[in-house]
């Protein structure tokens, strides 16, 4: 009988020190785990980050209505900042102060990432699989961070290599945003450059409300480029390579990373973007659509919203799937430190995006892979993958 006692008295006091361990955790409770973003929904990323928030958004209804994970529902609270840094401090000040955030999940933009991570690291919060391919956003200290892909100077430095290879290019420049995000991928191509024994000639620098490139393109031109590579908004990359081909610069290879590598840019009608390169960390969703992992994902996101997914869509989609995996490994006593340990611990196939992501200790990036893609006849083709 005493023993009895002993074990449901020592039952009872683990039971209440999860609980207390939970209690003493921000964004937790009993019923309820609070996952933020700081996103774009209306800027130069909009098409970013609006199919990004609704593929996640996919996942945790579905979770949710199963029950949530070990008993919890998951509430994501998503903060606009239209690609400006005000509004995404204001954003990250909200959900940590205001609405008490577990995690975050999918903040996009590099700039806004790192100036979040200024209020993010003192608290421990875990930034998970930012919409953003900057080697940043593995910055010390990285324990709380965790990407999906390869980097930005990655990819560049890849495709650029590719290119220069394929077409024996003598000359490659980029156009950029003068911002983190730009930088990088002004790096990676300086790198590609001098991999492949190749020149790197030119740079010209934009604002994000840009619309004219008739006078930088015009310089890149007179410079000898054979390759462009960019880092600009959605628009402003459609801008381009249409005003590239009115003005008769067929020759020219335009590359954009992971953040050119949309649906609606490969469907611009009149085949204004065919022929443009990206170079990014996963598959395409529409060139493998009959496969079983996207042809179900395709099904569920339609029965969901009413709408045909785009790439994002899906990249939301797969991140969410990878907190609720690490929710459910980290155990119904949930911690920032018992979330940290579960996300070191994943190692799965994910077919959807084509990709074995894999974590640990002292790796923090999911997928190191480069995919270099370009679009024919309104969809984009695979043509390299490293």
């Amino acid at each position: 009988m005493k023993k009895m006692i002993k074990r449901l008295a020592a039952a009872t006091a683990l039971t209440a020190a999860a609980t207390l361990a939970s209690a003493e955790t921000q964004g937790v409770t009993d019923d309820e785990i609070v996952i933020g973003s700081v996103n774009d929904l209306s800027g130069i990323f909009a098409a970013v980050g609006v199919p990004a928030v609704k593929g996640a958004n996919v996942v945790f209804d579905r979770v949710n209505a199963e029950g949530g994970v070990h008993g919890r529902k998951i509430r994501y609270v998503v903060e606009d900042n239209g690609y400006q840094m005000p509004r995404a401090m204001q954003g990250y000040n909200k959900l940590l102060n205001r609405d008490k955030v577990f995690a975050m999940l999918q903040s996009l933009g590099t700039p806004m990432n790192l100036a979040g991570f200024k209020l993010l690291d003192p608290m421990g919060i875990p930034n998970v699989a930012p919409l953003s391919a900057a080697r940043q956003m593995l910055q010390e200290p990285m324990k709380n961070k965790f990407t999906s892909f390869s980097s930005y100077y990655d990819q560049s430095r890849v495709g650029v290599k590719y290119l220069a290879e394929q077409f024996g290019a003598d000359k490659v420049c980029t156009m950029y945003l003068p911002t983190d995000f730009g930088e990088e991928i002004l790096e990676g191509s300086k790198a590609g450059a001098e991999e492949a024994g190749i020149e790197f000639a030119a740079e010209t620098t934009h604002k994000p409300d840009e619309t004219d490139f008739v006078g930088s393109l015009s310089k890149l031109k007179d410079e000898g480029c054979d390759i462009v590579t960019m880092a600009l908004g959605v628009r402003q990359a459609i801008t381009v390579v249409g005003t590239a081909k009115k003005m008769g610069l067929e020759d020219m290879k335009f590359m954009g990373t992971s953040a050119s590598f949309l649906t609606v840019v490969a469907q611009v009608p009149g085949g204004v973007t065919d022929g443009f390169y990206a170079a990014a960390s996963w598959q395409d969703l529409w060139a493998r659509a009959d496969e079983p992992a996207p042809k179900a994902f395709i099904e569920e996101y339609k029965a969901a919203t009413g709408e045909d997914p785009v790439g994002f869509a899906m990249l939301g989609y797969a991140a969410a799937e990878m907190m609720v995996k690490a929710l459910e490994a980290a155990g119904p006593d949930l911690t920032h430190e018992s979330f940290i340990a579960a996300m070191e611990s994943l190692d799965y196939q994910d077919d959807l995006v084509g990709n074995h992501m894999t974590y640990g200790p002292d790796d923090h990036q999911g997928a190191d892979s480069v995919y270099v893609n370009v679009v024919e006849n309104g969809a984009w083709k695979k043509i390299y993958e490293e």
